[in-house]
C-alpha cells in the first residue's frame, strides 16, 4: 500500500515537472496581425504572425492547411476573395496576396497545423482596407 502511494506521488511529481510544450493545445496559440490596415490594391499583401502564448516565441513551421478573406465584418460574407500564399518575409511570419480593391473591413479565417498537436489552430483576424 505504502509503496502504491509512493508510486503514485512520483508520478504526479514527473508529471509536474515535464516541460508545458508537452500539455500544449491550440489554445496556447494566437494568429497576430502584421498590419491592421491595409491599403487597397490589386495585389495586397496580408500578414499574420503566429505565436506560442506561453513563451512568446513565434512558430516557424506551421503548415497552412486553410485560408478565407471575406467582408463578413461589414455584413457581406458573401463578398470573398482569392488569397495565395507568399513567401514568409519573416520567422513566424505567413503571408498572403489578394486582390483587397473594396474599401471596408476584412475577415481572414486562417487554419494551421502545428507539429506535435492535435488539432489544427484556427484563427479569424480583422483587416481595414484603406484607400
Amino acid at each position: 500500500m505504502i509503496l502504491r502511494s509512493t508510486l503514485a506521488a512520483a508520478a504526479v511529481v514527473a508529471a509536474m515537472n515535464l516541460p508545458s510544450t508537452a500539455f500544449a493545445g491550440a489554445d496556447d496559440y494566437v494568429f497576430e496581425s502584421v498590419k491592421s490596415e491595409i491599403k487597397s490594391s490589386n495585389v495586397a499583401t496580408v500578414a499574420v504572425r503566429l505565436v506560442h502564448k506561453p513563451t512568446g516565441m513565434p512558430v516557424m513551421d506551421a503548415a497552412i492547411v486553410q485560408t478565407r478573406l471575406d467582408m463578413a465584418p461589414d455584413g457581406m460574407a458573401d463578398m470573398a476573395t482569392a488569397i495565395a500564399p507568399l513567401p514568409s518575409p519573416e520567422p513566424g511570419v505567413y503571408a498572403f496576396k489578394a486582390p483587397l480593391t473594396m474599401v471596408g473591413r476584412w475577415l481572414l479565417t486562417i487554419s494551421a497545423k502545428v507539429q506535435g498537436e492535435p488539432d489544427p489552430l484556427i484563427g479569424k483576424l480583422t483587416f481595414k482596407v484603406i484607400r
